[in-house]
């Protein structure tokens, strides 16, 4: 085969590849609409979850009349309650899960201002368990607030052994009475 030859089969082969090309990609297409449609749905699902999770939280609600605290205060059974060992203001672990759900229901409802009450037992002096339901309400406030509460919607009061959630004079009693509870003071 000739120089001449060679250069025209390889010239010839390169103008046929070229005239070929490469295959062209099917590309499947959603529709738009069908997108629009399926975000559409999830927005919808995602506002009717939490439209429901506020009804339930407002339905959790019960007006509570306190001495000395002026407007309305609510009780939710969806705040919890956390408990204390005798003589102690630090959290629990068990009870720093609990204080993570009701930061985690205070963080959705951003209005929502909170009154921490400390409370004792029985025991001890009605100063010294001052003092100690104020450091447990303080203890939680800052826990609270350390997981992301703002801490302008919380206050903090002491009520030590004045306000018992048993009234009995046995441990069972005072293990009840070792508490910091939370009153919702604004919506």
């Amino acid at each position: 085969m000739s120089k001449k030859s060679f250069i025209a089969t390889i010239l010839i082969l390169g103008i046929a590849l070229i005239m070929t090309g490469c295959p062209k990609k099917t590309v499947v297409k959603e529709e738009p609409s069908v997108k629009k449609e399926e975000a559409a749905r999830a927005e919808a699902e995602r506002k009717a979850q939490e439209s429901k999770a506020k009804e339930e939280f407002e339905k959790s609600m019960v007006a509570k009349k306190t001495p000395g605290i002026e407007g309305e205060v609510f009780e939710s059974s969806l705040l919890k309650d956390i408990y204390f060992d005798f003589d102690k203001y630090d959290i629990r672990p068990a009870d720093a899960a609990i204080l993570k759900g009701n930061a985690d229901l205070l963080k959705k409802y951003h209005k929502i201002k909170i009154q921490i009450e400390g409370h004792c037992d029985e025991r001890g002096t009605v100063e010294y368990n001052l003092a100690l339901g104020e450091r447990r309400a303080n203890s939680t406030r800052n826990y609270l607030v350390s997981i992301g509460v703002s801490p302008e919607r919380i206050s903090t009061i002491s009520y030590g052994k004045e306000r018992p959630l048993d009234p009995a004079h046995d441990e069972a009693a005072w293990t009840k009475n070792r508490r910091a509870h939370t009153i919702i003071t604004a919506k």
